[in-house]
């Protein structure tokens, strides 16, 4: 699989964990059968997913710092989540290019954000990417 698709599942858990509250693990082995995932393609949304969720309050941190006027907690919960994916790869994944992770992000905000989504995520992470490793 790409790893646009491999991000869009991962979102798409975080997202189920976030918003649905559901348990992560169910979550994890019911996107990962439903979907054709080599072993590498596992490994790669699994990492994600568990990277984004251990770092979970370090990464809203960094997010409210750059969302001027802006609680996590009070965003689109697809922004919301979108965005801890993102600054999960940017500031704790040596894996992904930061630039990489903002442009994935906009293309994963235009498939499930409104019509806002792109622009203010590009926004946020912009200004994340300016300020790695103040």
């Amino acid at each position: 699989m790409k790893r646009r698709q491999l991000r869009e599942i991962a979102f798409q858990i975080i997202f189920q964990v976030d918003v649905g509250k559901n348990d992560l693990e169910a979550a994890l082995i019911e996107r990962i059968q439903e979907t054709d995932m080599d072993k590498g393609d596992k490994a790669f949304c699994r990492s994600l997913v568990s990277g984004t969720l251990e770092k979970l309050n370090e990464i809203d941190e960094i997010i409210e710092k750059y969302a001027l006027d802006w609680e996590v907690n009070r965003m689109l919960s697809v922004d919301r989540n979108i965005l801890r994916l993102a600054v999960y790869e940017m500031v704790f994944s040596i894996e992904t290019p930061a630039k990489a992770a903002l442009n994935e992000a906009i293309e994963i905000a235009k498939t499930f954000g409104s019509e806002d989504s792109p622009k203010f995520i590009n926004g946020i992470l912009g200004q994340v990417i300016n300020h790695i490793g103040d």
